[in-house]
């Protein structure tokens, strides 16, 4: 809509605007309801505040406390508007006993949406309000009876949060946090567990060993995998929040236990997250507690598993360098061309190709190459045309000599495979060796 206010109540479109809002039909009201804080704002823009005050203020009012829920939370959601163009004392008097009584709605629907954006409608009130009188509603929201109004809630915690002191988070905020912990509703902890970690720079570190770190952990051992999921996409602000000593006594051992979580979505975020955590832990501890945890992700049964492994690798010879890899990671992952399962043999085939761009020449003809070149005899045909491959995309990385020696030769015995397959890819890869 597009408001231009000449002066007064007498404006025609205020007129019917007004009919509108108290219309018989609960459609028509809901559409009043909708386009109140588009109103609200072009009439304060235009310098008409005793018209803001004198006409929509009232309207406001009765569409929040209108028969139809539907009605109600429309106008809950011009709350933030509104009270963007009112001033503290004015928003106590009008807007803050509206928001007192749709936080207690007796429609849940009506209280999932303060729920949703009380946090915007704080900045309005003042921090004494915000003390007083929000954080007590935003207390009886987490509590409500409605678990989706729960959920809403708990998915603004962090947000209101920031806007109280410490101490008020901990003895106000934080036993809704335990409670919510052990809600029956698996949503509810779902939504407290993609924030809570955002609680900890708020209460301390401290707090966060004595409080936060064990609903945490309690989090992390879900029944549900959405919770482990959510709290799992947290962890990298654990790693700030609880420090390297706190991380290996008690994150490490739930974290270890996730890496062969049954839910393989769970196994992938684990994997996702371990090159912070590495980075945190330092390598000493990695190659202890960790390093053999990563060879296995190479072997899990699902494809997405093993090659979110194969990137892992990766990031990990990034992280603490090519030489440390080549001694202490790339012989565990290449001895599984070994393996008797196929599969882990491709995924060797995969870890190659990954690595061939970062680890530099030298550890490509030591390690790499005489890996892919001595799966050429593979048994199974999918292995061998993806050697082809393999060698096709190392060829740029590859010395002339190199080529000329070694890899052409194996290109051209692969191209009389038996293979119809393994022929094809051999003799595409041909044509690059010059």
């Amino acid at each position: 809509m597009h408001f231009e206010c000449p002066s007064g109540a007498h404006w025609p479109p205020l007129r019917s605007f007004t009919q509108l809002c108290h219309d018989d039909t609960p459609m028509v009201r809901r559409a009043a309801a909708a386009n109140l804080g588009k109103l609200a704002t072009a009439v304060h823009q235009a310098g008409e505040i005793a018209l803001l005050k004198s006409e929509l203020l009232p309207l406001f009012t009765a569409l929040s406390s209108d028969e139809q829920d539907s009605v109600r939370l429309l106008a809950v959601q011009n709350c933030v508007s509104i009270a963007k163009v009112l001033s503290i004392a004015e928003n106590q008097a009008v807007v803050l006993p509206v928001v007192r009584a749709v936080s207690q709605d007796r429609s849940w629907r009506v209280r999932y949406v303060v729920a949703e954006h009380l946090c915007e409608l704080v900045p309005s009130l003042g921090e004494d309000l915000t003390r007083h009188e929000m954080a007590p509603t935003f207390v009886r929201l987490l509590q409500d009876p409605e678990a989706e109004v729960r959920s809403a809630a708990a998915m603004k915690l962090t947000v209101f949060a920031h806007m109280l002191v410490p101490e008020m988070v901990l003895t106000q905020i934080m036993p809704c946090v335990t409670e919510m912990c052990g809600d029956q509703s698996q949503h509810v902890r779902a939504s407290l567990a993609s924030v809570v970690m955002g609680l900890a720079p708020i209460i301390g570190r401290a707090a966060t060993n004595q409080r936060l770190l064990p609903l945490f952990l309690s989090l992390l051992n879900d029944e549900f995998p959405e919770v482990r999921l959510n709290i799992i996409g947290t962890l990298p602000s654990a790693n700030t929040s609880l420090g390297a000593d706190m991380l290996a006594t008690s994150l490490l051992p739930a974290v270890t236990e996730l890496a062969e979580d049954r839910q393989w979505r769970v196994r992938l975020a684990v994997i996702d997250y371990m090159p912070p955590l590495a980075a945190q832990l330092g390598v000493a501890f990695f190659e202890e507690k960790l390093c053999g945890m990563c060879v296995r992700w190479l072997q899990d049964c699902v494809y997405t598993i093993r090659q979110a492994a194969v990137v892992n690798v990766r990031r990990l010879t990034e992280l603490f360098g090519v030489e440390w890899a080549a001694v202490k990671l790339f012989p565990k992952v290449l001895q599984l061309r070994e393996a008797s399962n196929y599969l882990f043999r491709l995924t060797v085939l995969s870890t190659v190709s990954s690595l061939s761009t970062v680890v530099g020449r030298d550890v490509l003809y030591s390690s790499l190459l005489p890996v892919a070149l001595g799966m050429v005899t593979d048994v199974v045909p999918n292995v061998r045309f993806n050697v082809a491959k393999t060698l096709k995309l190392l060829l740029p990385l590859l010395e002339p000599g190199i080529v000329a020696a070694q890899i052409k030769p194996k290109l051209l015995e692969l191209s009389e495979d038996r293979d119809k397959d393994v022929q094809f890819f051999a003799k595409t890869a041909l044509p690059s060796c010059g």
